[in-house]
């Protein structure tokens, strides 16, 4: 059987022995876990940040310590904006309070509920959509005024769907900002990692089903970390520019906690537009 053509495309691991529900089932149970364990990306936003956003005095991170410019975003009040792969309660309460009409979509209902947990909190209006970032079939064709996809991607074995879907889902002159991570991070043995040494063990592009050594596996399985996928850059920008998009701006950030992020800057945000015509 042929496969569908951003299949064929994506450079990721075609022949994962785990079937795409299981791992999408897999990497749910590990965000809903860091909700419990109140992990970084989980923890909502406070109630000044929401206060500050109605004043117009707000920031949002795509990638881990660097504000995506305000000159980057489209209008927002009263538009329709969709957060993909972006529950936590962090970046789409933020948007409502700044005049958005958000809808969030994420794969763990955990990190959906902390969305609401602000909605409530604050008196915001968000929707929330339990699903895959490669299919917004619960999505019209050009309904959306700006995608705002924050470091996810890394967590499904095929990224080109998710461009394809983004550029469906947005209005001629829709605006995507996305956050990713440069594949170089995936390689390098993850157990030398984790006591500071860069040891260059696999190839790329990654997966952690297909290429992860059986210390590797039991290390992530022990810590309770959702399964990982290194894309290759000609699948996050070639793939946003296969998909229709024009890229227009782009920014490398580091994460300096990180034993690689004291030597390099290893996540990029990009911002790319639907052409009107």
């Amino acid at each position: 059987m042929q496969r569908e053509p951003d299949e064929q495309r994506d450079h990721a691991h075609a022949s994962e022995p785990l079937a795409r529900d299981e791992i999408a089932r897999v990497n749910r149970g590990a965000w809903d876990a860091m909700v419990a364990r109140a992990n970084r990306w989980t923890l909502p936003v406070e109630h000044a940040a929401i206060e500050a956003a109605r004043r117009g005095e707000w920031n949002i991170d795509l990638t881990p310590t660097k504000p995506v410019p305000r000159e980057w975003y489209p209008p927002l009040a009263g538009e329709p904006v969709l957060c993909l792969a972006g529950g936590g309660g962090q970046q789409a309460p933020i948007l409502a309070a700044a005049g958005a009409r958000v809808t969030v979509l994420d794969n763990s209902p955990r990190q959906l509920e902390q969305d609401q947990v602000v909605a409530r909190r604050e008196r915001l209006a968000i929707t929330s959509v339990l699903g895959d970032m490669r299919d917004l079939s619960a999505f019209a064709d050009r309904s959306f005024a700006l995608v705002f996809h924050p470091c996810s991607n890394a967590f499904v074995p095929h990224v080109r769907p998710v461009w394809r879907e983004a550029f469906r889902v947005l209005r001629p002159g829709g605006v995507l900002l996305a956050g990713f991570t440069n594949p170089v991070e995936y390689l390098f043995d993850a157990v030398a990692y984790e006591r500071g040494e860069l040891i260059v063990r696999h190839s790329l592009p990654y997966s952690d089903v297909t290429d992860a050594t059986p210390e590797e596996r039991a290390q992530r399985e022990a810590s309770g970390e959702p399964l990982s996928f290194g894309h290759t850059l000609e699948d996050q920008l070639g793939g946003q520019l296969d998909a229709g998009f024009v890229l227009t701006a782009m920014f490398e950030d580091r994460w300096p906690e990180t034993t690689l992020g004291r030597y390099m800057a290893s996540y990029i945000a990009s911002r790319a537009v639907r052409p009107v015509n």
